[in-house]
């Protein structure tokens, strides 16, 4: 590093001494002195001049500045290191392999490169997402253009906060197969919901799917940006009926044959959520408790006291036993109380109580109160149950 300095000395001094010797002799005392003061103020003072506009260096004198920072990257403190990443950030010509250690340094030093460098490709990017701390993935989320690949390594993080990040920002790019995960993993991250549904990579196939777990307002969204025809919507339980019954057009479902449906649907693991949903909202209350209770083991007696009972605690006991998402159970609470005879709508006060009790009970505490309907169906026995089952 000495010598290096000593060169650069030789070059200035051919040049205008009065102007140049000076500073460079200082430069070789602090390039002489292996302390950690003397270190910083030489990688200030040598970054002040790599970056100094006024400066007549060329090409060949940046690089020996590089150079020299190179070698003392690594010993200097965390704040000297933190403002020449805030000057490289923003370098087009920057040196790729000193960006690259300022990438990867401490977040307070890689937070700017990370954010507006152009100098890291996809690969190096990746790297970072996978080897460094949360904020770093944070950092790379919000990036002015970030592609598919980077995209599906920070999704691949599983990280709450860094995957809203990512689709909060229009200039990510999001592949199809990435989109839809996204989708499926909004059932249980309600944050991801209105930054999915203003994406442009939301297919319409996508966007109907998620109608049935958002809320109010976003189906409202979904209804007049993506041309759905409610008709459709509630028509999507069709297919799966049809290919258990056999029939090529939609008929009103036989009392008597519930039962059987329900048991084959469960044998081919199509009792699902959706299906479930989907059975409310064309008013089938005698299908939905045919399917549920075959969903959680339950007599269809119980399962209809479910649906009439005011409170929704023991509703929520059941979906909480059968794993369902609270976004699933919020659906099924309200087209259920709707589904009750002479009822359109729903008290929010209601609502809010029932959504408060499946936040409060585990699903661990659900399945044991459920077990204890199995051995005694009697509803208030169960009410008596349930205030003696502690959480675990």
């Amino acid at each position: 590093m000495v010598s290096a300095v000593q060169s650069r000395a030789r070059t200035e001094q051919a040049g205008d001494p009065e102007t140049s010797y000076p500073r460079i002799e200082g430069l070789l005392v602090l390039a002489r002195d292996n302390s950690t003061a003397s270190r910083n103020r030489l990688a200030e003072a040598v970054g002040g001049l790599y970056f100094d506009a006024d400066s007549a260096a060329g090409k060949t004198e940046r690089d020996l500045m590089a150079q020299i920072l190179r070698s003392l990257i690594h010993d200097v403190e965390l704040q000297v290191r933190a403002n020449l990443a805030k000057q490289f950030a923003e370098d087009e010509n920057a040196p790729h392999d000193l960006v690259a250690a300022l990438a990867n340094d401490e977040i307070e030093v890689a937070h700017p490169i990370l954010v507006a460098s152009n100098a890291l490709d996809d690969q190096e990017l990746i790297g970072i997402i996978q080897s460094r701390t949360r904020l770093h993935r944070l950092a790379v989320a919000v990036r002015k253009a970030v592609s598919e690949g980077v995209s599906d390594a920070l999704v691949d993080s599983g990280e709450p906060d860094v995957v809203e990040t990512l689709i909060r920002n229009d200039g990510a790019k999001i592949s199809a197969e990435t989109m839809s995960e996204l989708v499926e993993a909004s059932r249980e991250f309600e944050a991801y919901q209105s930054p999915l549904l203003h994406r442009s990579e939301l297919s319409p196939r996508l966007a109907k799917k998620m109608y049935w777990w958002v809320s109010a307002a976003l189906r409202k969204h979904i209804a007049n940006n993506y041309e759905i025809d409610s008709i459709d919507l509630d028509s999507k339980i069709v297919g799966s009926v049809q290919g258990i019954l056999g029939i090529h057009e939609y008929v009103k479902l036989p009392a008597d044959g519930l039962d059987e449906l329900a048991r084959k649907l469960a044998e081919q693991n199509a009792i699902s959520s959706e299906l479930l949903i989907d059975t409310l909202r064309q008013r089938e209350i005698s299908l939905f408790e045919a399917l549920f209770a075959r969903l959680v083991g339950l007599e269809k007696t119980l399962v209809r006291r479910f649906v009439l009972e005011p409170g929704g605690e023991f509703l929520a006991i059941a979906c909480r036993a059968a794993d369902l998402y609270k976004s699933d159970f919020t659906s099924i609470f309200l087209l259920s109380r709707c589904a009750r005879p002479g009822e359109k709508y729903v008290d929010p006060n209601e609502l809010s109580h029932a959504v408060a009790f499946y936040d409060r009970i585990t699903p661990d505490t659900a399945r044991k109160v459920v077990h204890g309907w199995h051995l005694d169906p009697d509803y208030l026995d169960a009410l008596k149950k349930l205030h003696t089952v502690k959480n675990p």
